[in-house]
């Protein structure tokens, strides 16, 4: 499961998105976060990526 923040970030006329991803830890079983930033063209693929 996965959720786009709506932050955009602009650096050098190219445009940033934070992205953040809910992960389940395989030893815990417990949720967890995943934070990055990746340009607004490959949000797409970062989601669908496992």
């Amino acid at each position: 499961m996965a959720k786009k923040v709506v932050a955009t970030l602009r650096t050098l006329g190219k445009e940033y998105s934070k992205v953040i991803r809910m992960k389940k830890s395989e030893k815990t079983g417990a949720y967890y976060f995943d934070e990055t930033i990746v340009p607004i063209d490959q949000v797409q693929e970062f989601i669908a990526k496992k």
